[in-house]
């Protein structure tokens, strides 16, 4: 009954909050219209910036809420939501806008919960990062609408198969023991993606993101990574086979915290497919080769799950109040996880904060890196664990922490710089000596693949 408790609160402080009404499609119009209403409802709360322009012009905008807009405060983590990656795939997008109202009317309102939430975490919303497939599909008639009408970008890119691969790099480096974690990006990256992909890569590659989801549609169920299938190729198609992370058992957490949260995902049964407790590792589903949930994993410190929404693609106007209420609690919920595992700093012996520190967890081999103020997060299930910090130049620092289920556990390392021994100087050459100088030292299943989101 105790483990009922907390949840059952929660949700009950979301009923009591007042409904958003305006249920209806936004163009991309009136998408800018509604983020600067917002803006302008809680301006003390809130930031409008923009991350760049789509193929056709159209920008790339994120809502971001914090106390501090604007500034990254040490200790407070970093978290995003990002919808209709696939300009057909809507729900998302207007799921992204009511919550972005809901969060403003409820700290308005003085919800303890939304307030803390705001004011514990960084949260950046960005309701579309394909606005121009959005346009296309919306202006499809409910009867000719095609399945994949909109879908790509204005280029006829699948945004979603547009990140550069950094799975087959990490699947290359486990056989020599190479890391799968802060991958480098291939030199020519930026002629091999899309405005809006170059845009979003930039975008985690500026902020110190903890968790985030991007939102789909097509199924209902909570995918995590991998979605690249580790098998080989057969007859020109990955196979499908459970492809886990070394954080499996985390990013299963995480996604059951979403279906659980919402409204029938957990059921498992949805759209015709059964997911056991609504979740799926992504390649065993079918495999995806260069997409953005394993591309956050592998490049930065970010972990992302991708959330499927809806069986409908393009849901009529009159579903819209029932989705945002099966998916209300669940938006939320979900973003409290951000506050789970271990945080703390890094520092050197002078107090300063040590700037990509790497954090590694025994017996887990994924690491994470401080941030540009030497504040680091590490998302972990409770348990108890082996954490060190280490940078270049310092002596690394091992801890033995323990993770409880409420919050984050505090952590923080100050590590003792590296002082090499000097070598041992060499005696002046005697007159029969060369002269000459000694050269220096180097150092040194469900829907066909095409269709998924």
């Amino acid at each position: 009954m105790a483990q009922l408790l907390g949840p059952l609160l929660r949700a009950l402080l979301l009923c009591q909050a007042a409904a958003t009404g305006n249920f209806v499609h936004h163009s991309y119009k009136e998408m800018v219209q509604a983020l600067f209403a917002v803006q302008n409802e809680c301006p003390y709360v809130t930031r409008i910036y923009s991350l760049g322009h789509s193929v056709q012009g159209r920008h790339l905008y994120v809502l971001e809420f914090s106390d501090y807009p604007g500034l990254h405060e040490p200790l407070e983590p970093e978290f995003k939501y990002v919808g209709n990656m696939h300009g057909n795939e809507v729900l998302g997008r207007e799921l992204l806008l009511q919550l972005s109202e809901f969060l403003c009317e409820e700290y308005r309102r003085g919800n303890e919960r939304i307030t803390r939430l705001i004011h514990d975490t960084r949260i950046h919303i960005m309701p579309s990062m394909n606005p121009d497939g959005y346009e296309v599909a919306a202006n499809q008639s409910p009867t000719t609408n095609g399945y994949l009408t909109g879908r790509n970008n204005a280029n006829g890119v699948d945004l979603n198969r547009n990140f550069p691969d950094l799975n087959t790099i990490m699947y290359h480096n486990e056989k020599s023991s190479g890391p799968n974690h802060h991958i480098p990006l291939p030199n020519n990256w930026r002629s091999q993606v899309e405005p809006e992909t170059a845009a979003v890569i930039q975008w985690i590659s500026s902020y110190n993101f903890v968790l985030s989801a991007n939102l789909h549609g097509g199924a209902v169920v909570a995918n995590y990574p991998y979605d690249k299938s580790h098998s080989q190729r057969v007859r020109g198609q990955w196979t499908t086979t459970n492809t886990p992370t070394p954080d499996d058992k985390l990013f299963q957490k995480l996604a059951k915290t979403y279906s659980y949260a919402h409204g029938w995902m957990h059921q498992g049964w949805n759209c015709g497919d059964y997911f056991a407790d609504g979740i799926t590792n992504g390649a065993s589903w079918y495999s995806l080769s260069k997409g953005m949930q394993d591309f956050n994993y592998l490049y930065t410190n970010c972990f992302e799950i991708t959330l499927e929404l809806s069986c409908n693609k393009f849901p009529p106007q009159e579903d819209l109040e029932r989705e945002w209420l099966a998916n209300r609690e669940a938006l939320v919920a979900f973003m409290e996880e951000v506050h789970q595992g271990i945080k703390g700093m890094v520092l050197d012996e002078n107090n300063n904060g040590i700037v990509g520190a790497v954090l590694s967890v025994q017996g887990i081999g994924h690491d994470v890196t401080s941030g540009d103020q030497g504040d680091y997060f590490r998302l972990l299930l409770p348990g108890t664990y082996a954490v060190t910090a280490s940078a270049r130049g310092y002596q690394p620092q091992t801890v033995s922490v323990t993770v409880g289920p409420a919050g984050p556990s505090l952590v923080t390392f100050q590590l003792k710089q590296d002082v090499e021994k000097k070598p041992p100087e060499q005696k002046a050459p005697g007159p029969r000596a060369s002269s000459k100088a000694l050269p220096k030292k180097v150092v040194p299943r469900a829907a066909p693949r095409e269709m998924r989101s």
